[in-house]
Order: structure tokens, then sequence, then C-alpha cells
């Protein structure tokens, strides 16, 4: 029996091919609902359009993993929408620097639930996944631990509650070794407390205009003198390392969608002398960027670099393949679910 611990994109994906592949299958998940963070998300499933940008901007990631992701991407979307029925919302992703999908994330857990069965998952309602009892491979695939940062910098969580790092904390007991900087983030602006975020608004209310803004500490200096990235990660982690996780974005424009988005939420928006408008923004972790080493087969690897026996990482528990920027958390999972099964099931 295959065990996956963590029902989000990536575990669902694992256990999905491994029912497709003949494989028993039992899939353990922390929370009281199966789809994880991909849930939350804008469900966009993405690779950069050529693999020089990939390098370009995350240089400090793993080419082999990165390799692998960009080259199996399209191959990857085309067996999940035959094996969901779950067409696109999206047919590309308007960037000209990257292409992919975007997914409606209700639909495709379900579908993907539906592959699976349902009487394969068991949710433990927050409590400790138990997977010590049961022989056979283990895929990990529990989200990272954005939680855990978020609680230790006084954060905002912009991720499913459980992903505390149940899956590194495991492969680390078994000798695993870590990958990329375990303090680095994907992470997004957003309306700083007392502000009402609920789950459902982490994508409304990301406040994605930094190249258009000055942003400052909370001493009134400048914090980020540079234009941001294109994904804003950058400055969003930059919010995350200052003082209190917070920052002020002044803007032109008062009436932008997302400034009125965040004085609807409750957000801390103020004029200030010349027509300008100010924000108040915090950092919310959505997932890390550090994580457990794996090799091109999804395997944990030893500080020695050899394979931990029966031990898969897919998803965000899998470290330094997007380190140094940002790529698609989302086409990560799904493409290591993919290996990770397969090669479990391969042994």
């Amino acid at each position: 029996m295959l065990a996956v611990a963590g029902a989000g994109m990536a575990g669902l994906v694992a256990a999905a091919r491994a029912r497709e592949l003949g494989a028993d299958v039992a899939v353990f998940e922390k929370g009281d609902r199966a789809g994880g963070s991909m849930l939350l998300s804008s469900c966009v499933v993405w690779r950069h359009v050529d693999f020089a940008g990939f390098r370009a901007e995350c240089p400090d990631g793993d080419e082999r993993l990165q390799r692998l992701i960009w080259s199996r991407l399209d191959q990857a979307l085309a067996w999940l929408e035959r094996t969901t029925r779950v067409g696109p919302l999206w047919q590309d992703t308007n960037n000209p620097r990257t292409t992919g999908r975007r997914y409606d994330p209700v639909a495709l857990r379900d579908a993907l639930v539906g592959r699976i069965g349902h009487d394969r998952l068991t949710f433990s309602a927050g409590g400790d996944v138990d997977v010590h009892r049961h022989q056979g491979p283990l895929v990990l695939a529990t989200g990272g631990f954005p939680v855990r940062v978020a609680r230790e910098r006084g954060l905002l969580v912009r991720s499913n509650p459980w992903s505390e790092g149940d899956g590194l904390d495991h492969a680390r007991r078994e000798g695993a070794a870590t990958a990329g900087d375990l303090d680095e983030l994907y992470a997004r602006a957003l309306p700083a407390p007392p502000a009402r975020i609920e789950e459902s608004d982490y994508v409304r209310l990301s406040q994605l205009y930094g190249g258009a803004a000055r942003v400052f500490d909370e001493r009134g200096d400048v914090l980020f003198a540079g234009p941001p990235a294109w994904h804003e990660n950058d400055l969003a982690q930059a919010i995350g390392r200052a003082p209190g996780g917070t920052a002020w974005f002044e803007l032109d424009d008062a009436e932008h969608p997302q400034v009125r988005a965040a004085r609807e939420a409750g957000g801390e928006v103020v004029g200030v002398p010349g027509g300008l408008v100010r924000v108040h923004v915090a950092a919310g972790v959505t997932h890390t960027l550090g994580g457990l080493a794996i090799d091109e087969r999804a395997r944990v690897l030893r500080e020695d670099g050899s394979a931990i026996d029966g031990l898969y990482a897919a998803g965000v528990d899998a470290g330094g393949i997007a380190s140094g920027g940002y790529a698609s958390g989302l086409a990560q999972a799904l493409v290591l679910g993919l290996v990770a099964a397969e090669e479990a099931l391969a042994e």
C-alpha cells in the first residue's frame, strides 16, 4: 500500500496516479478537508516559457529539479485534464513570461478525490498524522511549513492552517537533508490588521501594485527602493523581514481596486498630502521555498546524497527548487506528485 501524507494538490495527484496504476493507497490529511492551500489559491498552474527564464528568475534553485518540472509540466497538465475531466478556466496565463492553465480549485479537488475514492482519505481534523503503522512507501505532501514560519516571525498566514512542517519533521527524524534556505518564502502583501481576512479573501485582498507604489517601513523610511520583480515576491519577503512584518504602500490612485478592497475589509487606508493614499500592509505566508532534499525521482535524500528507502516528497515539502525567486508551487505539486507515485510503485 502507498501511504500519502497530505491531501493538497501534490498528495491528491500522487494518490490518483497510484490508483490509476492499480495500487492500493491511503491518504492521511491533518485537516478537516481535502484540497490544501490549492483550494485557497487562484489555481494557476504554470511554468516559465523558456527554461533560461526559469533559471534567471530562480538562480539559486536546483537546476536538475527545475528541468524536471519545466519539461514535464505540459504532459502533466494533459494528464490532469484527462484524469479529472476538468477543463481550464484560462487556456494560458496572459503573461508573456509564463504559460499554463487556470482551473476551478473546488472542481479539481472534487474530481481528484473522486478518482481516489472518499474511503481512502482519513482526516484527523488538526491532530497529528500517524503514518508509522503503515507498511510500504510513503509520499510526504504536507504543504511545507508556512504556518510554523508565520507563527515564529509574527506574520500573517495565507495558506491552509495545517501546514506546520509535519512532513519536514518526519523526514528529518529519518535522517533527511534539507535543500534551499528554510527562511525563504513565497508571500503576498495583505491588508494589515485590523483588516478582516477570511480564507476566501487570500487572492482578492492581495495588494499587488508594488511596482506603482512607494514602500515605507513603520518609521517612514524607504523599505524597498527598487521596482519589484513582476511577481512581487521579493517585495513581500522584504516586508516579512521588516519589524512586525508590516509596511506602508503609498500610491497616487486612492481608488485602485485593491486599495478599495483593503478599505472595505477594514484595513488602514489613509490619505496623505498631495492627493496620495497609504495602505498599511503585512506579509502573508503562502508557502516555504526551502524544504527536503530530493532527487529527480522525488526520493528524499540524506546528507550524503543517498536516498532513504521508501520515502518520497512532493509539492513544497521538497525544497530548493524556486530558491532565489518565484515559480509555480502548483506546478511543483503536480509534477512531483506524479513522479513520486510512479517511482514509489516502480520499486
